[in-house]
């Protein structure tokens, strides 16, 4: 669990640096640190965000979903209905039809 808390706060602090560049381009202030500070930080933090993810799986500290490929499918029919014969006859049998 603690693990996914700090899963959650790295990404919440990357997307607080990605705003911040977006701050800097569109205002006209001229601070001591540049746009490419904040979106080096962000490349830096998304790396190792990915990182702490494989090394947690890997040590098996949060479980990743199965991969479809390896799970082998059996499908069972579930339909519980009588097949009809088909007849692409549209006039209808003799003790159907009314004799008006």
């Amino acid at each position: 669990m603690l693990i996914k808390l700090v899963i959650v706060f790295l990404l919440l602090f990357i997307l607080f640096n990605l705003f911040r560049a977006l701050y800097l381009m569109v205002s006209n202030t001229q601070e001591n640190k540049p746009m490419s500070f904040y979106l080096g930080r962000r490349v830096i933090y998304s790396v190792f965000v990915v990182l702490l993810i494989l090394c947690s799986a890997l040590f098996g500290l949060i479980p990743l979903n199965s991969t479809p490929l390896l799970i082998e499918h059996t499908q069972i029919q579930t339909n519980t209905t009588i097949q009809h014969q088909q007849n692409a006859n549209t006039k209808q049998p003799l003790e159907k039809q009314s004799v008006v």
